[in-house]
């Protein structure tokens, strides 16, 4: 099945709500908040989030608006750039180790750790 972007719309859709729709966003995001205060008390599992999308996609924003009303306790945010001469001198899932969730933990990606050339 082929799909042809320039055939949908990136308008929001007429019936959108959009006072309803910030009112559904924030009980989401106090909900998200209660469940991270749980996984950070339990201390049991992990969540790692990867964001992948073109420069000015809206990551940073997501992570803002999102992210951004957890517990800065328990949310880190990793970006991944070019890798330097150590990380090439290891196989390509090397520097991640190190940034994966420790447990009660959420972990953000800003971008995947493959995209960058090796």
């Amino acid at each position: 099945m082929s799909i042809n972007l320039s055939k949908i719309s990136t308008r929001a859709p007429k019936e959108l709500d959009k006072n309803k729709t910030k009112e559904e966003t924030a009980a989401i995001l106090e909900e998200l908040d209660e469940l991270q205060n749980l996984l950070y008390a339990e201390g049991r599992h992990s969540i790692l989030v990867v964001l992948q999308g073109m420069d000015a996609s809206g990551k940073d924003g997501l992570i803002r608006d999102v992210l951004g009303n957890m517990n800065p306790q328990g949310v880190k945010v990793q970006s991944f750039k070019s890798p330097t001469e150590e990380e090439l001198s290891h196989d390509f899932l090397w520097r991640v180790h190190r940034h994966t969730p420790a447990k009660g933990m959420i972990q953000v990606f800003n971008r995947s750790h493959y995209e960058t050339s090796w």
